[in-house]
């Protein structure tokens, strides 16, 4: 199941990267080729290039993929990691479910307000901004979980 979503995840990101390249081609075609600016191929990169990103970094990358600063990380103990790990994980995990409900009153508001051109709702652009702050509690509460239980603690953290 888990494989299942993870793939469906990836294909979604997928698309919306797929829909960015080509609003991108048919932007430059537009406006070099014909000489004709189209107004809505400005709107939607922008709008699909905040999907791309955010989507990417709630449900596309792995932990283990992002970059870290792992100078005191590599030259500590295992307790001490285990401490840093749950502190850490707990400060951002706590900070993002103290700011998820905020986050999604603004989201929510920006439904009366559209984007110029394409009129499409706001709260539509900035969605997946709840999504990354969702995952980020998730994936914090999985973090500390496994620092509790003792996983991941001795491996070394690569940039």
């Amino acid at each position: 199941m888990t494989r299942w979503l993870q793939r469906a995840a990836n294909a979604v990101g997928g698309g919306l990267f797929l829909a960015l390249f080509v609003v991108f081609i048919i932007q430059i075609a537009a406006r070099f080729g014909f000489n004709q600016p189209l107004p809505w191929t400005d709107e939607a990169a922008v709008v699909l290039y905040i999907w791309v990103i955010l989507w990417a970094a709630a449900v596309m990358v792995p932990e283990r993929e992002h970059v870290v600063f792992d100078l005191v990380w590599n030259s500590v103990g295992r307790r001490t990691r285990q401490a840093m790990q749950i502190v850490g994980n707990g400060l951002i995990g706590g900070l993002a479910l103290v700011g998820l409900p905020a986050s999604w009153d603004y989201v929510h508001f920006m439904a009366r307000e559209g984007t110029p051109v394409l009129d499409v709702p706001l709260m539509w652009v900035y969605l997946p901004f709840v999504l990354l702050m969702a995952a980020l509690v998730v994936r914090s509460a999985r973090a500390i979980w496994q620092a509790v239980r003792g996983v991941g603690l001795d491996a070394e953290l690569r940039l």
